[in-house]
């Protein structure tokens, strides 16, 4: 699988552990972060990263920044994207199970190698349950962000 790999300066001190792991895992990486700890705003890695799955280029996103949640939010504003916050194994293959994510947010400041390791290797791992329940319920998520643009465009 191809996967598209951003971080921002406090990600930076993650981003080769998910990087080494991703290419244990037999994944090919396309990097969109800086290799420096000079700051960087995450809202435009994680655009250029997101954007990757949306064009097709990457299968899915792994987003590495202090807490995952600056980027959890601007990957959920992006159409098309659905991102989940990977801090935990679960919550890394639910997201996908349940909610077809095709992004997680990692928080370096959060989480540790270990656990990193764990969480991406769920989350790559995870394949989209596809049941009547679930199928619904994505299609209301796209909605959402259907609604909600129309919403805007219409505020205009």
């Amino acid at each position: 699988m191809r996967v598209a790999l951003g971080n921002d300066h406090a990600g930076l001190g993650l981003k080769e552990h998910v990087r080494q792991v991703l290419l244990r895992l037999g994944h090919e990486v396309l990097d969109r972060g800086p290799d420096t700890d000079t700051p960087v705003d995450f809202p435009d890695i994680t655009h250029a990263t997101c954007d990757a799955v949306r064009r097709g280029e990457a299968e899915r996103a792994v987003l590495v920044c202090g807490t995952g949640a600056g980027a959890l939010m601007a990957a959920n504003k992006i159409a098309g994207i659905r991102c989940g916050l990977g801090h935990d194994v679960y919550s890394a293959h639910q997201a996908v199970e349940h909610d077809d994510a095709n992004a997680i947010a990692i928080g370096a400041w959060l989480v540790g190698p270990a656990v990193a390791t764990e969480v991406l290797e769920a989350f790559l791992a995870a394949t989209f349950d596809e049941d009547d329940d679930t199928v619904r319920r994505v299609a209301k998520l796209r909605e959402l962000e259907l609604r909600s643009a129309r919403e805007l465009a219409d505020q205009t």
